[in-house]
């Protein structure tokens, strides 16, 4: 039998003989009959490529139907500009919303894997539904839907039934996505060197994948899509979403569980309560007087316990005895009123998603610049030279550029600098995920800068004589290429890290909700640039000037817009900076297990002879 590293023990038996025993993983991980979960035939790299070709297929899926819907829109059902992009922002803000939904459940009751397989069976059914709704109702008369032949009108009926296909994709898509990525992580024991690793470096793999589906959509499905090809595109989205479904079921035996641990809102309103019915009592430093559960029980359904840490010391009041919680303690703990006494663990529960939060709230802003890239950027390579001999470059497609830097990036970090760094700090790790979410920032400051640059020379061989004409510049496309490289490395340093920051920091109980923050941040960061858009603009068009950002951008300053972003995310850095240095990293006790802790304390030591 084939043994991993840590997971399996040569044993002698009564005649001398040599056999491998298998062990459990230390990470309290089970499999899914709910036993102990045996790390050589669970888990692993097995689980997590089944995983990492699900994650694409399904990305493929989904950017097949958003690459190009706000055409869909405007060419199918007759929308205009404005109606079609409020849709498609609504729509997109939506799924995002439904990523918080997905990670509740999965957290509080499913479980990953329960709530991944539901939300896929939603995502295809709500992909099948579209493509039986283009081809059966809208694509009316046969052969509509390209640039040059609308569609006609359509019933009341067909258009709810639209709605609600693309808003099952949705649900489906948004309650998946938080879900798959920790539900990845979890088939690497942490608690083990060489699979700790590679659970770090699932995390890269996994954003690859879902760069290279949306690669697919945005080049092959979206050509399609853009003739007029609708129903070939919707189709092969939903038998792309329903292999991943299959993929990810194929997977089953030998996928590693954790259990759900309850509703954690309820947990979290305890320790309010908790702490202030208390406000009077009297907090002394350390933890001596602090209420916390023995190592063999489990605060939280058979979580490691967090230690105390100082900060945010009125919610401390929480877990303050008083004498008469030394005397309910010493009848029995079970009886203890937990909206009057909360264990350390749960008030540290808390404080760990109030120190998230600043760290959250400053990649929003990240998030903007990252959004760029599907609105002015492409507007700005409109404009621009995109004929190469006699094809013409869809301005769009100049973003495989950055699918290709995330790509690069990721081997250039994993392979090279990340040893580099390692050897220089003496630390495994390399840089911290904090460092790199930073780094992320720096980068992002410097692409804006060269889109402003960028914009500045188009303006400047503009043709004087048409102004007005499509793509009146005639500087190269091609002069974008850097922007977009230079967005795809800062997507590596911060939403990977973003990735691994929240889950290695959220709690036990709270891990898919870690992931759904990375999703938020890019859902505000869509609002937040529509918003800053309409300041701008609404600024800038005084004096009957025609404003940054015109219809006609010959006419307008795009380049000071990306400038304005360069300096409003180089204060973010600043911002950013500060609360870093003030972040605290959780520390745990070890993971306790109930009535398995004796066989973990047992494994550990057949792990340490192991090692020996």
């Amino acid at each position: 039998m084939a043994c991993l590293n840590s997971i399996c023990k040569e044993v002698s038996d009564e005649k001398g003989n040599t056999k491998k025993e298998e062990v459990y993983t230390l990470d309290g991980a089970v499999d899914r009959h709910g036993k102990p979960a045996i790390g050589s035939k669970t888990g692993s790299w097995v689980a997590g490529i089944l995983l990492l070709v699900n994650q694409g297929l399904a990305t493929l899926a989904f950017f097949g139907v958003g690459v190009n819907l706000v055409l869909f829109l405007t060419r199918v059902l007759g929308q205009d500009n404005a109606d079609a992009a409020n849709n498609v922002s609504k729509w997109t803000g939506t799924v995002y919303i439904f990523s918080l939904l997905g990670a509740f459940l999965s957290d509080s009751y499913w479980g990953r894997y329960k709530t991944c397989a539901i939300f896929q069976a939603i995502f295809v059914v709500g992909l099948v539904l579209l493509s039986v709704s283009s081809s059966a109702f809208l694509l009316k008369p046969s052969g509509c839907g390209d640039e040059e032949t609308p569609c006609g009108s359509h019933s009341t009926f067909h258009i709810i039934f639209f709605y609600l296909a693309i808003y099952l994709v949705a649900l489906g898509n948004g309650g998946y996505q938080p879900t798959i990525a920790t539900f990845g992580a979890d088939q690497f024991d942490e608690e083990d060197p060489k699979e700790g690793h590679s659970k770090i470096a699932f995390f890269s793999f996994f954003y690859l994948a879902l760069n290279l589906g949306s690669l697919f959509s945005n080049t092959v499905l979206g050509y399609f899509e853009d003739q007029g090809m609708w129903t070939l595109g919707f189709w092969a989205s939903a038998g792309s979403a329903f292999l991943a479904l299959v993929l990810f079921l194929i997977g089953t035996p030998r996928y590693r569980h954790f259990k759900p641990k309850g509703n954690p809102l309820s947990r979290f309103c305890q320790v309010v309560v908790a702490a202030t019915r208390k406000w009077k009592a009297q907090i002394t430093l350390g933890e001596d007087h602090l209420f916390e559960m023995d190592k063999n029980e489990s605060a939280i359904n058979g979580d490691r316990r967090i230690l105390h840490t100082e900060g945010f010391r009125f919610l401390d009041r929480a877990a303050i005895m008083t004498p008469k919680d030394y005397a309910n303690k010493e009848k029995n703990v079970e009886g203890r009123n937990p909206w009057r006494l909360c264990t350390i663990t749960q008030v540290e529960e808390v404080k760990c998603i109030l120190r998230l939060l600043p760290i959250w709230l400053c990649t929003i802003l990240y998030s903007v610049v990252f959004t760029q890239m599907a609105s002015l950027f492409v507007e700005q390579g409109d404009a621009m030279n995109t004929k190469i001999s006699n094809f013409d470059i869809p301005a769009a497609s100049i973003s495989s550029f950055d699918i290709l830097s995330v790509a690069t990036f990721i081997f250039i970090y994993r392979r090279i600098l990340d040893p580099i760094v390692a050897k220089i700090k003496t630390d495994p790790k390399g840089l911290t995920e904090l460092q790199r979410m930073g780094i992320g920032l720096v980068i992002a400051v410097l692409a804006m800068v060269a889109a402003g640059v960028v914009e500045v020379f188009r303006l400047k061989y503009v043709n004087k004589d048409c102004p007005n004409c499509d793509h009146a510049s005639s500087l190269s496309i091609f002069w974008q290429i850097p922007q977009y490289m230079l967005i795809g490395a800062s997507e590596v340093f911060m939403y990977v890290g973003q990735l691994e920051f929240f889950n290695a920091q959220a709690p036990d109980g709270l891990k898919s909700f870690g992931s759904a923050l990375c999703m938020t941040s890019i859902s505000l960061g869509n609002y937040v640039s529509s918003l800053l858009v309409t300041m701008v603009m609404k600024i800038s068009t005084r004096d009957n000037m025609p404003g940054w950002i015109p219809g006609n951008l010959n006419k307008g300053h795009l380049d000071l817009f990306f400038f304005l972003l360069a300096a409003l995310t180089t204060a973010d850095l600043v911002i950013y900076i500060m609360c870093a240095k003030w972040y605290r990293y959780m520390k745990f006790d070890g993971r306790s297990s109930g009535e398995d802790d004796s066989n973990n304390k047992n494994l550990q030591a057949s792990e340490a002879e192991l090692r020996v």
